[in-house]
Order: structure tokens, then sequence, then C-alpha cells
């Protein structure tokens, strides 16, 4: 009995240890299935954010305004809210019967064409075809005038073939005297822009003005230069451009270049570009670059310099940016650091950006403080530095520490929107606080993306460069073109006047008179300015 009882005990023992390492398998397993219905669901439920992201960037809309109001009651800062326009109306007056006298403002409606002030007045007029009365046959008197109708009458420009005739006098006394030889004197043709080439200043002008203005590409300006009488080809036509790039624009070029890095504060930004003919054995596929530097209104006429390059590297950035002492307002993009001398501010334009993707409750949270920034921002840009950064340190600053204690604590993680928002803004943290300490620093990057914006609207236009040579003589003149017109000088006669009297002047011998042509000197001023 005792051997059979010991027996059953080993088995039950026996029994109960291997029900309790099923139980323990079961309970693993189950671990590991609720793991994996947790990864499940976060995939889920980023990939639903995903998703919803996808959908709002292709059917939502495109614009960066708010359509909501802030916590504290605020509204947008980039939409006046339509809701000031309206009278606050309750129910309980809504139900009253009000009296009251209408008085309507009578304006008249403004008309959406006109003329300029100093355009050519015609005058047609129009008289009876018998001015004898009808009753007593004497001749009628006029007793006034109408101005019946205006119209506007276009008339075309006209080609002209102008020929440089050099004339040549002798003296006739010498000639006759035979011990010595008779002296001959030319008039001298000025020298021209483009040698051998029937290209005149006017010619190379227009087309320049309205490539980089109009924004019409070669190949379509052919048919219009036939029109007026000039027979040309797209390839002859982008010759032209890239001559008188290299030969007469480009000086000015790297004087304005020299002049730009000698500031202390720039805006920075790049945008991609297309070049058939690469250099480094790429493909034409491939992504070349333009890069834009803008310097800020604080500190003088302003200056936009634009440069083609191969890739988006940081020593593109250096050698943009050689001789430059200062700070840098950039993008998020890694190549803007760790260059000697130069401080990078970032931009908050950018930050909002990321939060307003989030399009959540946090993510309005996080748009709602940097609406209050640029808030101040409206409030101060007509002020001295000076004055703006003491503002800034007195009001910005609370805002700025405050957002970035809000994020801390409230601990995003994932890959969601929100997660990334936190990042971008929490990495970035040092460059986003640059313009709290100088007031001569903008908020945001936007300038730098207002003045590349002309490079994208060209760019659907023309496609692509064929040759690095034609693409840098597209960064020379879009330079010269943003530049002019952030000066109020009219791009089209200043180009004349370059091309015109350049070719004639020793300004490889003596470029300090470059100087007298700068955009925003006397002389430029006093005779190109719109």
């Amino acid at each position: 009995m005792v051997n059979v009882s010991s027996n059953n005990g080993a088995q039950y023992e026996k029994l109960i240890q291997l029900l309790e390492e099923q139980l323990t398998n079961s309970n693993q397993q189950n671990n590991r299935l609720s793991e994996k219905l947790d990864k499940a669901l976060k995939q889920n439920e980023a990939l639903t954010e995903q998703i919803r992201q996808l959908t709002k960037a292709l059917y939502g809309s495109k614009s960066e305004k708010s359509k909501y109001q802030a916590p504290d009651g605020q509204g947008s800062l980039f939409e006046d809210d339509p809701s000031f326009n309206d009278s606050e109306q309750t129910e309980e007056q809504s139900t009253e019967t009000v009296s009251y006298t209408v008085v309507r403002k009578v304006s008249k409606k403004k008309r959406n064409d006109s003329f300029s002030n100093d355009i050519e007045i015609e005058e047609v007029h129009h008289h009876p075809a018998n001015t004898l009365c009808d009753c007593c046959l004497h001749q009628m008197t006029e007793v006034g005038t109408t101005i019946a109708r205006e119209e506007a009458k276009f008339i075309p420009a006209t080609m002209k073939r102008v020929q440089h005739i050099e004339h040549a006098y002798e003296c006739t006394a010498c000639k006759k005297d035979t011990t010595q030889k008779a002296q001959i004197k030319r008039g001298k043709a000025p020298q021209a822009a483009i040698q051998r080439s029937i290209a005149g200043p006017t010619v190379l002008a227009k087309l320049i003005y309205d490539k980089f203005i109009q924004y019409l590409p070669l190949y379509r300006q052919v048919k219009e230069w036939e029109r007026y009488g000039l027979l040309t080809n797209d390839k002859n036509l982008s010759n032209w451009v890239i001559r008188a790039a290299e030969d007469w624009l480009q000086p000015i070029y790297d004087l304005i270049k020299q002049l730009l890095t000698a500031k202390s504060v720039l805006h920075v930004d790049e945008t991609y570009a297309q070049i058939i003919k690469r250099s480094d054995g790429k493909s034409g596929q491939s992504n070349a670059y333009n890069w834009v530097c803008r310097s800020v209104p604080s500190q003088g006429p302003i200056i936009v310099l634009f440069k083609s390059a191969l890739s988006r590297s940081r020593a593109v950035l250096e050698d943009l940016i050689t001789g430059f002492k200062g700070t840098v307002i950039c993008d998020g993009y890694s190549a803007y650091g760790h260059l000697p001398d130069v401080q990078f501010a970032n931009c908050w334009a950018h930050t909002r950006r990321y939060w307003l993707k989030a399009d959540s409750i946090n993510g309005r949270i996080g748009v709602d403080y940097c609406d209050r920034l640029y808030q101040i921002e409206r409030k101060i840009k007509h002020l001295l530095p000076e004055e703006r950064q003491q503002v800034r340190q007195k009001e910005s600053k609370p805002i700025v520490d405050e957002f970035f204690a809000w994020i801390d604590r409230s601990l995003f993680f994932g890959k969601n929107a929100l997660a990334k928002a936190a990042e971008y803004t929490l990495s970035r943290a040092d460059g986003l606080k640059a313009f709290l300490n100088d007031g001569h620093l903008e908020i945001d990057n936007n300038p730098a993306e207002n003045a590349i914006r002309p490079n994208v609207i060209g760019r659907k236009n023309w496609l692509f460069s064929v040759s690095e040579a034609g693409a840098k003589a597209n960064a020379i003149c879009l330079s010269l073109a943003e530049t002019v017109k952030a000066n109020g000088i009219d791009f089209y006669q200043y180009l004349v006047k370059l091309l015109t009297e350049l070719p004639t002047l020793p300004i490889h011998q003596q470029p300090d008179l470059l100087h007298n042509y700068m955009p925003w000197s006397e002389n430029i001023q006093a005779t190109c300015a719109k």
C-alpha cells in the first residue's frame, strides 16, 4: 500500500509540474500575443495617421492659414477672422422686431483696369458732319465737349537695323607734300556688347528681361523675334545670354557678392534644378540646385544672390558665403551648421508648418504659440533693431520658454505628425531662440523663400539648363533681376545701360567704376528708377 501511495503522489506531483509548465507557456504566449497586438495597434494608428495626412495633402487646403480659434480666443494671425465683421446676435435678439433707418453709402465701383499716370494721351475729336442749323441754316457755334469713352491703343515694337559707319578723313594739303605722309583720322564706333554679333544692347536687354521677369523660355521668344524681323534660333539666343552674362554682368555680380558677404545677417535657402550636361558624370535627370542669399533691410540696400550648383552639400554653402562672419537664417536642413565664424538661426515658419500638419488639439496649441510670436513681430517690424530686441526679450521670450516647457511636459512619442513636430522643434531649440537676442534677425526665413520663388516659377517654363555655363548665366541674371527689383529699378532700362556703357569703360583696370552701376547708386537711381 505504501508503494502504491508513493507512486500516486509522484504521479500527482509530475502532473502538477506539467500543468504549471503549460500554464507558464500559456502566459508567455499570451504576453507575446499581447505585445504583437499592441505593436499592431500602434502600426494601425500610425498608418491611419499617415493616410489622413496624405489625404489632407492630396485633397485638403494647401494654405497654412489657421481655421480655428486659439484656446484663449485669439483668432489666427495668418487670416482675418470673418466673425469680427459680423454683429453679435443672441436668440433673444433674433425674436424682436427692430425698426431702423438704413443709410447706404454710395460709392463708385472701382475699375479693375486703368491707365498709369505717365501714359501718353492721344485725342480723337469727333465733330458733326454738318454744323449748319437745320432751321435757319446759320453756322453753329461749339458750346462744349464730352469725353465719350477711353480706349487703350497698342503700338507694336519695331526693329531697326543699325549700321555703325566709321568715317575716315585725310589731310589733302599734306597729301600734296611728297616729303611726308598724309595724316588720316577715322571715327571709332563704340565696342559692341558681343563681338561679331548683331545683338545690340536693347535686344539683349529685352531677351534677358523676357526670360527672367516674364519667364518666357528662349524657344518661345524665337517666333516673337521673327515677327519683329530678327531671324534667329533658341541656341543662338542662349549663347547671347551666356556671353552677356559672362562678359558684362559677371563683374556686377562679383561686386554684389563681395558686398553681401560683408554683412552680418543673411537669409539662405536652396531649391532643386536640372542640368542636362553635368561635369560630375551623373545623369541629366539627377537634381542640381540653385542656392539663394538675401540680406536684411536693417543692414542697407537689399541684395539677392543666386548660385547654381550640382549638389546640396555643405561645401557649396561654404563657397557661397566665403568670408562671411555672422548669422545665417535658414531652415532645418543638416548642411546648415558647423561653419567657422557662422551662427545659424532657424525658421519659425517651418516650425509652425510642422505643428499645423499635426492637425490635432495639441497641434493647434503648438500653432497658437507660433501665432502669438508672429503677432508681436507684426507689431514691431518697423522698429529699430535695438528696440525690436528689447520688445522680444520682454514679450516674446516668455512665450518661447513656455512653448518649450509645454513640449517637455507633454512627452510626445511615436512616429506620428505630432511627435515629429515636437522632435523638430526641440532639436532646433538654440536656432529658434536666436532671434530673441538680435534685433537684426527675422523670425523666419520667408524672405529667402520669397526671393527664390522666381527661380521656381521660371523652372516650370525653362524646365532645365542644357549646360553648367547656362545654369551659371541664369544665376547671374536672376541675381541682378531680383536685386534690381528690390531697389525700385526698372530691370530692362538697367540692362540697356549696363550693356551700352560697360563695354566702353575700363572696368577690369578700374573696378571701382562698377560702384556707379550698383542698383542703389545715384547714377542708376537717377536714370533707371521705375
